[in-house]
């Protein structure tokens, strides 16, 4: 089998939630566990770092990965979803898998996985787990795929836990409130290991308190006592931070979300220190000293780890953008930051999945835009005809475009040196978008 061969068979022979969306998703963990004892517990040879939440999750994994690679550890990041290729979701030291490894995983372990019936995501956690054990990682930061505690990822007992934020996404399949998501994304609260939780709000905070207090897990809260206190968008294209230990420092990862997203790493910074991995010291000095080496890792996080789509600048005259914000969460900060910008005339080449609270997110789309209404290559997809009529609804003025790629070129060909061209609502629009410019 080729490389491409392979990752046919992986995304149509295979339950796959992110092209099926619920009738993809399998939920347990009765066959991750059994491919994990086939391949030996290979997630029991490195420590983890174990990161879920609404939004925000990659651009904390990528980050936390580029800090931890700076200071000399070998590291796995195991990320979803790829935006251009497979192999972007297994990473050792921000080197992408190798074509040779997944072709030669899946060419021998058929006859062992098929009789299973495993879904995409089983067979490519297993997969990632498998190589960083045969890679000697020293830590491997995980990212949740969907949810937390029936989530295939969720055999780990890590280092420390991460919770990035809770809001209403994926209801069908993680529950119709806060407190519902905020279990079920709690469950990779493990006993005695400490959790960081980035953001919580009333109705998930005393559901985070109760299981970190039923399973002995020290937790902290890092909006309490937020490590920022202050941050300016600097021209050049970074965002610059002050503590408040009085340590500054500049961020490469655009988009006002990701200030939450810094303040988040800071405190995981912090307790990795405590926890001896970043430092011999725990005192605040130290700390000080440790945050200002790691100042390249926060500037060059997209080189290190290859980090896509997180209001990614592809071009200026005019300005383009692309982000993979694709739910109301998202579109709260997305949606301001839009409104803000100097240009001309700003064009947005929209699309959705239909599984999102579209109505909600293009109640937040801003009003003085162009639309360019579209959809991605998913199965998911919503019609761009019907984003259309919801845009008309709130007095949005645009036209539909059957492919992401045409929608785009529409943008260009209209947009002058002075507009700004912004592409997103759906990780696939995004994918598909990259993929063009291939």
């Amino acid at each position: 089998m080729t490389y491409e061969d392979v990752t046919e068979y992986l995304f149509s022979q295979t339950a796959n939630y992110e092209n099926q969306g619920a009738i993809g998703y399998k939920e347990g963990l009765e066959t991750t566990k059994a491919l994990d004892e086939h391949f030996g517990h290979p997630h029991q040879h490195f420590r983890s770092i174990h990161i879920a939440g609404t939004n925000g999750k990659g651009s904390v994994s990528h980050t936390i990965a580029a800090l931890l690679q700076i200071c000399g550890y070998r590291v796995g990041l195991y990320t979803s979803p790829h935006l251009v290729d497979f192999s972007e979701r297994i990473r050792v030291n921000g080197t992408p898998i190798p074509q040779e490894y997944v072709v030669s995983f899946v060419e021998n372990e058929k006859a062992f996985f098929e009789p299973l019936h495993p879904s995409f995501f089983e067979i490519s956690t297993a997969m990632a787990f498998k190589y960083f054990s045969d890679m000697n990682v020293d830590i491997a930061v995980i990212e949740v795929g969907l949810g937390g505690r029936l989530d295939c990822t969720n055999i780990i007992t890590p280092i420390m836990s991460v919770i990035t934020n809770i809001s209403m996404d994926h209801t069908k399949l993680l529950g119709s409130t806060l407190e519902q998501i905020a279990m079920e994304k709690g469950g990779i609260i493990k006993p005695g290991v400490p959790v960081v939780i980035g953001e919580a709000t009333p109705e998930t905070r005393h559901v985070f308190d109760a299981l970190a207090q039923e399973v002995g897990a020290p937790i902290t809260y890092a909006e309490d006592k937020p490590a920022i206190v202050d941050y300016k968008v600097l021209p050049e294209g970074f965002i610059h931070y002050k503590t408040n230990r009085g340590v500054e420092f500049d961020g490469e990862l655009m988009g006002l979300y990701q200030v939450k997203n810094t303040n988040t790493i800071i405190k995981v910074i912090d307790g990795l220190i405590k926890m001896g991995y970043l430092s011999s010291s725990d005192n605040e000095d130290n700390m000080n000293k440790g945050l200002k080496e790691m100042n390249y890792a926060f500037t060059n996080v997209t080189n290190i780890t290859g980090l896509k789509g997180r209001w990614q600048i592809v071009r200026d005259k005019p300005k383009v953008v692309c982000d993979t914000g694709h739910n109301v969460g998202a579109w709260q900060y997305l949606s301001k930051q839009l409104e803000a910008l100097s240009c001309h005339q700003l064009r947005i080449v929209f699309g959705m999945v239909d599984d999102k609270d579209i109505y909600s997110v293009m109640n937040l789309l801003p009003k003085n835009a162009t639309y360019y209404y579209t959809k991605g290559s998913t199965k998911r997809a919503f019609p761009e005809t019907s984003l259309k009529v919801f845009g008309d609804q709130f007095g949005l003025k645009g036209e539909c475009y059957p492919t992401v790629a045409k929608a785009y070129e529409a943008a260009l060909q209209n947009a002058t040196s002075e507009d700004v061209i912004f592409i997103g609502g759906s990780t696939y629009v995004v994918a598909d978008f990259l993929k063009s410019r291939i």
